[in-house]
């Protein structure tokens, strides 16, 4: 039996500073709303590199000490798994500037949950921001996520 499968690997970062997070209003077509810097790892990269790149191309900023808290995945309609690595980061330096994938901007953390957020980002900053919680997959066909 052939255990491989097709998988898409991807990371994302929530940003604290004091009592605010960095979020990101993502411009896409098929993703778009409040979400937090994050993307695809690239063939061969260390998935934490990964984030440290993906958070610079799209923040201006430089992450140092990126911790990984958790994990949200699911299948496509194509049978692709999906995975989104997700970490959070306190410490950081640089200039903060949007990109192409949208407008970067600090918000009140108890704000979060009431911005118009992109799909399956109540989840991701309920993983990120809950030590319980370390994994969540989504079951398109039930729409079930199953969080452990």
């Amino acid at each position: 039996m052939d255990k491989a499968q097709k998988v898409i690997l991807t990371c994302m970062c929530q940003i604290s500073c004091d009592n605010e997070i960095l979020v990101l209003n993502k411009i896409s077509k098929t993703y778009s709303g409040i979400t937090f810097p994050g993307g695809h790892v690239e063939e061969n990269e260390i998935i934490t590199d990964a984030i440290v790149r993906e958070v610079h191309e799209e923040t201006g900023l430089h992450i140092k000490n990126p911790i990984m808290c958790g994990l949200y995945d699911w299948i496509n309609s194509d049978g692709t798994r999906y995975f989104v690595f997700l970490y959070k980061a306190n410490e950081f330096s640089g200039e903060l500037h949007s990109s192409e994938e949208g407008e970067v901007k600090w918000i009140r953390r108890e704000n979060f949950l009431n911005e118009k957020l992109a799909q399956g980002m109540e989840t991701v900053f309920n993983i990120i921001n809950c030590e319980s919680i370390s994994e969540c997959f989504y079951n398109k066909e039930t729409q079930e996520e199953i969080i452990k």
